[in-house]
């Protein structure tokens, strides 16, 4: 059976585009890109390390798309290597709320750390640290 290796990319459904991306790139430090798909609309995707977040602005998805394409539904983990106090100061700074955490979790390689917020258009964020593992 052939097998998975990674996620290249994941899309989210933004009712703001820009309001999406003014927060991923202020509150979680990606990086903006504009791309140009075939059918030469441009789009905006978020980068960070080899990961990628294509957007969809509700309403005009990109064609073919997930089939009950839906603002807020996500709920998503990302795993930083800078402590989750340092997050904590800059959430403050941002004037994002900390809805939950720092609270114990297990992420897909083992026990993390974890705070969670939610974007612009409600979606669960959750930023993590693994734990060192226990000898």
């Amino acid at each position: 059976m052939p097998k998975i290796t990674r996620i290249d990319h994941i899309v989210l459904t933004a009712m703001d585009v820009d309001a999406t991306v003014a927060f991923y790139t202020r509150v979680l430090g990606m990086a903006a890109e504009q791309f140009q798909p075939a059918d030469g609309s441009i789009r905006w995707a978020l980068s960070f390390g080899v990961n990628k977040i294509n957007l969809h602005q509700a309403g005009a998805e990109f064609k073919p798309n997930a089939q009950a394409a839906t603002v807020g539904s996500q709920d998503i983990c990302f795993i930083s290597d800078e402590p989750l106090e340092a997050w904590q100061q800059h959430f403050v700074k941002c004037n994002v709320t900390v809805e939950d955490g720092p609270i114990a979790r297990t992420g897909a390689a083992g026990k993390i750390m974890s705070l969670y917020i939610r974007d612009p258009d409600g979606n669960l964020i959750e930023v993590s640290n693994y734990l060192p593992i226990d000898r």
